[in-house]
């Protein structure tokens, strides 16, 4: 039998110790990121509460006279890390326009979002869609309410925008982007438009809504080429090849209305769109998160 020194014991008896240590550590917790608003605007209008989630250019200062055009995105609690990977990722290169972007959120739990956005985004009120929503969602009977956009509007106009021109520096070239029931509010308020946004991001839009109605007046209105009373304007719309569900096509929808808009031809509507193969309503989103920022913003 083999007899260990004394040195020769203490090192193993230490290495021993280390190798029990390690094994028997107490793992680390992950750390909790919490994604904080840099305000919060209590609206009269709709008597809701908007987070506002804000980006800005690299060089921007309070120490010069440069404005910055702005972008507003819609769901901005849910949208805002896709947001700013996609721009910072952009930056690198100098690829993007210097803007800032501000992500619009409504409601800090899930129950909350769903039932805000379902109100603010949708410009007429859809009763037996909100039933099935409330069964799909789990609310009570009655508690979901729709048609609220044309407020939602008013509030952006002269609450949330105008806090974030008296705040920081900013000029009138102003854009919107959402997805989904957002993407429904940004076409709403594009064929509705008075020159107040001149940037739209269209993103899987929710055309299904109330038998169509957003997406039959912008038809109607492209073929009779009815001209737009705004100045230069972009347009990014954009939808998932495999964006099926409930019996609503998006893709078929979005074409209809990008056909619609092309064929009108007008000289003050600079339009781009993208279907994004493979990508369903859900997955599609960090792509045209960072599409839409090239669209309207891509230095050409």
């Amino acid at each position: 039998m083999t007899i260990l020194k004394p040195a020769k014991l203490i090192i193993t008896a230490i290495l021993l110790l280390i190798f029990s240590i390690t094994v028997f550590a107490q793992k680390l917790e992950p750390k909790e990121r919490i994604l904080e608003p840099e305000h919060v605007i209590a609206s009269k209008l709709t008597g809701k509460e908007y987070q506002l989630y804000i980006s800005f250019p690299d060089r921007y200062s309070t120490k010069d006279t440069l404005s910055y055009p702005v972008l507003y995105v819609l769901d901005g609690k849910l949208s805002f890390y896709s947001i700013l990977a996609a721009k910072e990722a952009s930056d690198l290169s100098g690829s993007l326009e210097e803007v800032i972007i501000v992500g619009i959120g409504s409601g800090l739990d899930i129950q909350s979002w769903l039932k805000n956005r379902l109100y603010d985004y949708t410009p007429t009120i859809n009763t037996p869609r909100e039933r099935a929503l409330e069964k799909r969602w789990g609310f009570a009977a009655g508690e979901l309410k729709s048609g609220g956009a044309t407020k939602f509007l008013k509030s952006l106009k002269t609450e949330i925008i105008p806090f974030i021109d008296k705040h920081y520096k900013t000029n009138a070239d102003r854009g919107l982007s959402g997805h989904s029931l957002g993407g429904l509010f940004a076409a709403y308020c594009l064929i509705n438009s008075d020159g107040y946004f001149t940037r739209f991001g269209i993103n899987s839009p929710a055309f299904y809504w109330d038998n169509e109605k957003v997406l039959n007046q912008a038809v109607s209105q492209f073929t009779l080429n009815e001209s737009f009373d705004m100045p230069a304007t972009k347009v990014f719309i954009s939808v998932g090849g495999n964006d099926k569900n409930d019996g609503n096509n998006y893709v078929s929808q979005m074409k209809k209305f990008q056909t619609s808009l092309k064929n009108a031809d007008y000289e003050n509507v600079d339009f781009n769109w993208q279907i994004f193969e493979g990508e369903s309503h859900v997955s599609v989103y960090p792509a045209m998160i960072s599409r839409t920022i090239m669209a309207l913003y891509g230095n050409k």
